[in-house]
C-alpha cells in the first residue's frame, strides 16, 4: 500500500501476442474471446515443448557498465537511493560490473525489453583462475530493481558458485519507457502476460547454453515469487536445471492474481469485464506449476520450497498446495516456512533466514551432484 503508483488498466485479451498458437488468428468469426483464450490456452499445455522451445541466440556479449538502480516505486528513500547511486557512478567512485547481454529468443515488439540482461557473478577459486563448474540462475520477484537478490549472488560466489542475475522481462534496464513499475509482466492484458513467462522461460534456457559455452556443466535456479513462476516452468521443460529453489510459489498463476493484494488493481480489471475467479484461474493455465507438474516430476531434482505464514500476495492455501502437488507426485523436496509476509520476507530479521536457508540449500545440491558424479 506504500506504492502509489500502481495503473490500473482496462482487460485486453491480447490474442495478438499469442497468434502463432492461435488457431483463430485467421478467421474474421472468432467467437467468445474467453472460450477462445481458454481453447488457446488447452492448446499451449498440450503442446508446450513447442510453445517454450527457442532458438539459441548468436549474439551472447558481456557488456561493462554502472549499476543503475531501476526503481520501481516513487517513495522518498527509494528516489534519493537512485540519485545517490547516479552521483557515484558520475564522479567514478561506484565500480563497473559485467552484464551478459543477447537479443531473446521471443521477441515482444518493445526494444528495451528484448534485449535480455543478466549480471554476471563469475566465481573464482583460492588462486584466482576461473574455474567453477557449477552455476545459478536468479529470479527476483516482481517489480525487482535491479539490486534486488544481489547480495545472494555474492554469497553464492564465496561458495564457489558463479550465478546469473536475470532481468525479468519488462523489469530493470528492460522496462519500456513509457513505464513506472514492471507493469507489463502482470496485467489484465491476458496474452502480453503469458507472452512474457514465454520470454522468461527462453531467456532462461538460453542463459544455460551460454554458461555451457563457458565450460558449467552443473546448473540450479532460484525463484522469488513472479521468479518462482518462471523458474519452475523453465525447470519442467529443462533436464539441465537439477536444482530448483523456490522462494514464494504457487500452483496457479491466475489465483495469486485474483486473491493477492499485490494485484488487486489487475483483479478489478477482470471484475469490470465480469470474470470470475475461476475463470481467471483457467485463462492462466498456460503459465501455471501446476499444468507442468507431472513434466517437473519426471527428471530427478533438488527442490526447496520456501512459504511465509502470513503471506498477503501468495496466500496460504496456494503455497501449501504446492507441497501437497509435490507430495501427490513423489517429488523429493525440502520445505521451509518462514513466520511473516511475503514483502517482510526482505526485512530483517527474515532477511537472514531466508538467504541461509536458500543458499546453504543450493550449496549442499550442488555438492551432492559432485558426489553422485564421482561415485
Amino acid at each position: 500500500m506504500r506504492d502509489t503508483n500502481r495503473v490500473e488498466r482496462s482487460l485486453e485479451w491480447g490474442m495478438e501476442w499469442l497468434r502463432d498458437f492461435d488457431s483463430c488468428s485467421d478467421r474474421t468469426d472468432i467467437g467468445d474471446p474467453l472460450h477462445r483464450m481458454l481453447k488457446l490456452n488447452a492448446r499451449i499445455v498440450s503442446d508446450s515443448n513447442e510453445f517454450f522451445n527457442y532458438l539459441t541466440p548468436s549474439d551472447f556479449r558481456l557488456e561493462t557498465r554502472h549499476p543503475s538502480l531501476f526503481p520501481t516505486n516513487v517513495r522518498p528513500e527509494t528516489l534519493a537511493l537512485d540519485r545517490a547511486l547516479k552521483a557515484e557512478a558520475s564522479a567514478g567512485n561506484l565500480d563497473k560490473v559485467q552484464f551478459l547481454r543477447f537479443t531473446s529468443p521471443v521477441a515482444t515488439g518493445y526494444s528495451e525489453n528484448d534485449c535480455m540482461n543478466a549480471r554476471w557473478y563469475p566465481a573464482t577459486s583460492k588462486d584466482g583462475a576461473c574455474g567453477p563448474k557449477q552455476a545459478v540462475i536468479v529470479m527476483p520477484q516482481w517489480n525487482a530493481d535491479s539490486f534486488s537478490h544481489n547480495a545472494l549472488c555474492e554469497l553464492f560466489n564465496r561458495f564457489g558458485i558463479s550465478a546469473l542475475r536475470l532481468s525479468k522481462p519488462f523489469h530493470d534496464v528492460r522496462r519500456p519507457s513509457e513505464l513506472e513499475r514492471s507493469d507489463y509482466a502482470v496485467s489484465a492484458n491476458i496474452g502480453r502476460t503469458i507472452v512474457a513467462c514465454r520470454q522468461a522461460v527462453a531467456d532462461i534456457r538460453s542463459c544455460l547454453d551460454w554458461l555451457e559455452l563457458q565450460g558449467y556443466q552443473d546448473f540450479g535456479i532460484l525463484g522469488t515469487s513472479l521468479g518462482s513462476c518462471y523458474a519452475f516452468i523453465a525447470a519442467a521443460h529443462d533436464a539441465r536445471l537439477k536444482i530448483c529453489a523456490f522462494n514464494h510459489a504457487s500452483t496457479s498463476f491466475g489465483d495469486v492474481v485474483w486473491s493477492g493484494q499485490s494485484t488487486r488493481h489487475v483483479r478489478r480489471a477482470f471484475e469490470r469485464a465480469g470474470l470470475n475467479q475461476e475463470q481467471a484461474r483457467e485463462i492462466f493455465n498456460a503459465i501455471s506449476p501446476r499444468s507442468y507438474m507431472r513434466r517437473f516430476s519426471s527428471e530427478t531434482k533438488h527442490v526447496l520450497v520456501i512459504h511465509a505464514t502470513y503471506d498477503l500476495t501468495f496466500p496460504l492455501e496456494f503455497s501449501r498446495d504446492v507441497l501437497s502437488s509435490f507430495d501427490c507426485h513423489k517429488v523429493n523436496y525440502v520445505s521451509k516456512v518462514l513466520p511473516c509476509g511475503h514483502y517482510t520476507t526482505g526485512e530483517v530479521p527474515f532477511r537472514f533466514l531466508d538467504g541461509w536457508y536458500l543458499s546453504s540449500f543450493v550449496r549442499k545440491s550442488f555438492r551432492q551432484l559432485d558426489l553422485a558424479i564421482s561415485n
